[in-house]
């Protein structure tokens, strides 16, 4: 089963996250096999950590739960909350088979919260700017309760776009680049 795990960073813990960044590492080298996209989300100055999503394929809901919390920077207090939900990857690759690669352009997750009838259930026509693609699910995977992307697009307006705007409760756009250790 596959799950997107977003921890939300708090206020002021920029210095915690950095004296952690090994163990963060270190923890998720552990899930490298299980590992479908990772990386941290950044401020509008794409400097500053603002979060770190990861998107990960698991046995289940209670192996996603532990992924998620015991987490060195969740363990420390890094996040101030953790949006952890089932996911379908629509796609079928990781982020590493993205062909467009780690660098270049303007990276984002996109997080369409789902308000109503599920919509997006498809992979839009233009595929080649989506790193990663999918709706967001209850734990038993009936109930849709949203879409999450991975996009690379020249401004925040065209990655929103790529979802049906007038179908969410809220869409959140958010900076992003590729994850894991340097090379």
């Amino acid at each position: 089963m596959e799950f997107l795990c977003y921890h939300r960073d708090r206020p002021d813990s920029v210095a915690l996250r950095g004296e952690l960044l090994e163990e963060h590492w270190s923890y998720m080298d552990r899930y490298a096999e299980e590992m479908i996209a990772r990386g941290p989300t950044l401020d509008e100055s794409g400097n500053t950590p603002t979060g770190s999503v990861h998107i990960v394929d698991l046995p289940g809901p209670a192996a996603a739960r532990a992924f998620a919390f015991e987490e060195p920077g969740y363990q420390a207090g890094v996040y101030r909350d953790v949006l952890l939900r089932r996911w379908r990857n629509l796609l079928g690759r990781t982020m590493w088979d993205f062909p467009g690669g780690r660098t270049g352009g303007n990276r984002y997750l996109v997080l369409g919260l789902g308000s109503g009838q599920a919509v997006d259930l498809t992979v839009p026509p233009d595929r080649r700017e989506l790193i990663a693609y999918g709706p967001l699910l209850s734990d038993d995977g009936a109930t849709w309760l949203g879409t999450a992307a991975l996009v690379r697009a020249p401004e925040p307006e065209a990655a929103r776009a790529l979802l049906t705007l007038d179908r969410y409760a809220d869409i959140e756009v958010h900076n992003w680049q590729f994850g894991g250790r340097p090379s």
